[in-house]
């Protein structure tokens, strides 16, 4: 894949020349203007810059920092004239790759491209392995001893090094994308890219272009070429969030990636082979979909090649412990705030309450409790409202409590959450019962994890 060139200089035919010499192997953009240039480092994602150390009026050294605050990965070899060889040597120490003289043969800065090429690939793995092991180091680990966690362990150990494609199932909330990042990172993959798209966060005109990528000029808009997910994917994984949510018409075109294992970019009519694990997430139940025409059968068997359930948080109740200890380590030390643990009064109402967002509340509700709280140990009264109202009614009792002196917002919120368990996730069916538009409660259900 070619990779995107800057070059800056104040003589048009050396940015000609270098253009014409350079087309075959990068993406080349030329300027005789740093200011005009400047631009393309916050539009596009800019590998290398040749870069002259006087451009006219402009300081070439003022222009390579200007660079490396707006793009720190980009590699800037700069080019000078004989007399200039201490501010080369001054630019390297800003952030220079390396210097080149003029006048330079092509083979001597083919070779230096080369090696600035190979050093940028590098230092962008680098760079991506320290910020995927952060996550994993941030809990992107199964946390549990139920026998359904111990169950998805073992499935994962059977599956992380082979390339069959996976369909994770569960509510919103359950852990489904740290159960994919576990196959992933603990597998003979997990030196490669681990590409995540939400089929429900993108709006449908544009998913496919996010999935396929487009060359330049495939659409109005469409200044330069973009791979797609599948593509950054490449030799790695890519995860489908709810894949549930996907276009019927887009699944057809998603079908014959999963079969054949070639995209086409949009505005393109080259196939690319890519090489990539697909797994796939839901909290749909796809069979119902297939039945309703609004998921492909075809697809489904293609995907669930190797199922794995997610129990819901209710189910595996003795876990909840050993997720709230874990929750409080982990966000005392983020926050500052040094919390010892919590009180068995406290831990016996959160291992009593149904769970409707599953970890991703119970993390929601420790972060607050620590925040509030001003004990060493987290105590009931740090709690929510709803947590400690709730303790004893089942969502199988099919009632919604609401309480004198809630507001509004938050009945609205229970009347959601609570309707979308008793539906087992499913966003449609729960839109439909409680009269609201789908695109509505996917907006909601996005503020209520952030929050």
């Amino acid at each position: 894949m070619k990779k995107n060139l800057v070059v800056i200089d104040d003589e048009s035919a050396i940015c000609q020349s270098l253009e014409f010499a350079l087309e075959d192997r990068y993406h080349i953009y030329t300027s005789i203007n740093p200011r005009e240039a400047l631009p393309l480092f916050e539009q596009l994602e800019i590998s290398l810059v040749l870069l002259d150390l006087k451009i006219g009026l402009y300081d070439g050294l003022e222009v390579l920092q200007d660079i490396k605050r707006i793009s720190p990965n980009t590699v800037i070899i700069v080019m000078t004239a004989y007399g200039s060889i201490p501010s080369s040597v001054e630019a390297m120490r800003k952030g220079a790759f390396y210097y080149i003289t003029k006048p330079f043969q092509m083979e001597e800065l083919e070779v230096l491209l080369k090696n600035a090429e190979e050093f940028y690939d590098l230092h962008s793995k680098v760079q991506w392995l320290s910020e995927e092991l952060q996550k994993v180091s941030e809990g992107y680990g199964l946390i549990g001893k139920s026998p359904a966690i111990n169950k998805i362990i073992a499935l994962i150990e059977k599956t992380r090094d082979i390339n069959s494609n996976v369909l994770i199932t569960g509510e919103s909330g359950t852990g489904k994308e740290i159960v994919a990042r576990a196959i992933h990172f603990q597998g003979n993959r997990c030196t490669k890219r681990f590409q995540t798209v939400n089929c429900a966060a993108i709006p449908e005109k544009l998913l496919e272009s996010e999935l396929f990528g487009y060359e330049k000029g495939a659409f109005t808009g469409a200044t330069q070429r973009k791979p797609g997910q599948f593509v950054l994917a490449d030799r790695g994984t890519i995860f489908l969030d709810e894949i549930g949510e996907m276009d019927f018409a887009l699944q057809s075109k998603l079908l014959r990636v999963v079969q054949e294992r070639k995209v086409t970019p949009l505005g393109s009519t080259e196939e690319k082979g890519i090489d990539v694990r697909i797994i796939a997430a839901t909290n749909c139940e796809l069979l119902k979909e297939v039945k309703a025409n609004r998921f492909r059968e075809d697809l489904f068997y293609r995907l669930n090649v190797i199922p794995i359930h997610v129990p819901s948080l209710r189910e595996r109740k003795e876990d909840i412990p050993l997720l709230t200890h874990f929750f409080i380590q982990k966000l005392s030390e983020r926050m500052g705030k040094p919390i010892d643990g919590i009180s068995r009064e406290a831990q016996q109402i959160l291992e009593n309450y149904s769970f409707p967002g599953n970890v991703r509340e119970l993390q929601n509700i420790v972060e607050r409790a620590i925040a509030l709280t001003n004990s060493s140990h987290i105590q009931k009264r740090d709690l929510p409202d709803e947590v400690q109202g709730i303790q004893t009614i089942s969502i199988s009792d099919k009632l919604i409590p609401v309480y004198i002196g809630e507001s509004l917002e938050q009945v609205e919120r229970k009347l959601i959450l609570y309707n979308l368990t008793f539906c087992g996730g499913n966003r449609r069916r729960t839109a439909q019962m409680i009269g609201i538009g789908e695109r509505t409660i996917r907006e909601k259900l996005k503020r209520y994890e952030k929050e």
